[in-house]
């Protein structure tokens, strides 16, 4: 129940903030006019909001590993923490995003250099500073799915994606009141299609509540096809 919810959460968020504004008319170009964009940025920080609430308050039970004969309770989540130790997660959460952040903002010269000596599209650029950016999320699912804790690796992964849009997007929304120039927030054909495509194998992925090696080789392979395609358009 928990994977669902977060699945549909996320298809939600990318296909109001990254295909909506390919299709609206009120600003030429694959963009949100004023009133949209402060629509958009309202709408995903209320979902995530909405999600947050419902992971860890509302029905935290349906993101907690399901107890199964014969295997270590170890998975078990902890009980809720208390406030002290709550604040001090958040700040040492901060101080993390900043330090990964940072980092990303010290060394995207160097790889907008390496891009463009390379002769590569400059959305190569960005590709790489989000898996940067993402990597110690997608580390701490694999080392969760390792250690078969599967309900885990998919709250990290899809908390992570819902936290990418939900807070990116209000967050660039209010940059925009100080910072000039275009802000293209829609995607285009090709990135379309893989979107679309990633969320149905997701479905199909996550709603029978059982997956085979074959659905996880697929995600793969549309997972590089991504790559290749922002290398080779």
């Amino acid at each position: 129940e928990g994977s669902g919810g977060a699945l549909a959460t996320v298809c939600t968020l990318a296909t109001m903030t990254l295909v909506l504004p390919a299709f609206t008319t009120s600003h030429s170009g694959p963009e949100f006019s004023g009133p949209q964009l402060a629509f958009a940025a309202v709408a995903s920080l209320c979902l995530y909001g909405v999600f947050v609430g419902v992971q860890t308050v509302r029905h935290r039970d349906y993101f907690l590993p399901v107890p199964r004969p014969g295997h270590d309770s170890g998975d078990d989540h902890a009980a809720p923490p208390g406030t002290r130790e709550t604040w001090a997660s958040v700040g040492l959460l901060l101080l993390a995003l900043v330090a990964v952040v940072g980092n990303a903002k010290l060394i995207s010269p160097t790889i907008e250099d390496g891009v463009q000596s390379a002769g590569l599209p400059k959305a190569v650029v960005g590709v790489v500073i989000a898996l940067m950016v993402l990597l110690p999320e997608t580390l701490a699912a694999v080392r969760a799915a390792r250690r078969d804790r599967f309900q885990t690796s998919l709250n990290l992964a899809y908390g992570s994606a819902i936290a990418s849009i939900g807070l990116t997007i209000p967050a660039i929304a209010l940059a925009s009141i100080w910072l000039s120039g275009p802000l293209v927030l829609g995607l285009g054909p090709l990135h379309l299609v893989l979107l679309v495509l990633t969320g149905a194998v997701s479905a199909l992925t996550v709603v029978p509540g059982r997956a085979t090696l074959l659905q996880g080789g697929v995600h793969l392979a549309i997972f590089a096809a991504f790559v290749f395609l922002s290398f080779s358009p």
